[in-house]
């Protein structure tokens, strides 16, 4: 098995594309938003992810180091467990600076499998939505004795 490659998102568009697509997550360490890739990049079977820390998070330096725990956690996390051909964004929190690293791949494996982006969180999904489909029993309706 080949390892699979990671980009990174640069544009503002595709950062605006991933949180128009309304798939989100947020953990204690991070929040996780997913869209699948444009049919230009989803052939090409990689996954993009993004990184954003706000100014809530600090200043500079602060902003920096919660993006570079969050692309460690990324790397570590999602070669095995992200879709191919779909898009990310990781948002840091107040909290990524300061949890355990241990905590923060939990965030992450967590964020992923509740978007339904994990390969073994696709057949679960599948039978959610077919037990939602189906209709339900019609028990008896207010007034029928």
């Amino acid at each position: 098995m080949t390892a699979m490659r990671i980009a990174t998102l640069k544009k503002r568009q595709d950062f605006l594309r991933v949180r128009a697509a309304g798939r989100k997550w947020a953990a204690p360490g991070l929040v996780l938003q997913a869209a699948p890739a444009p049919e230009a990049e989803a052939e090409s079977g990689q996954v993009r992810v993004g990184y954003t820390a706000s100014r809530r998070i600090g200043n500079a330096v602060a902003r920096n180091r919660a993006k570079r725990r969050l692309r460690a956690a990324v790397a570590h996390v999602m070669p095995a467990s992200a879709q191919c051909g779909s898009d990310y964004v990781v948002i840091a929190r107040a909290a990524t600076l300061t949890r355990p690293f241990d905590a923060l791949i939990g965030d992450l494996s967590a964020a992923l499998a509740r978007v339904g982006a994990r390969a073994d969180n696709r057949a679960a999904e599948g039978r959610r939505q077919a037990a939602a489909d189906r209709p339900h029993a019609a028990g008896p309706k207010a007034g029928d004795a």
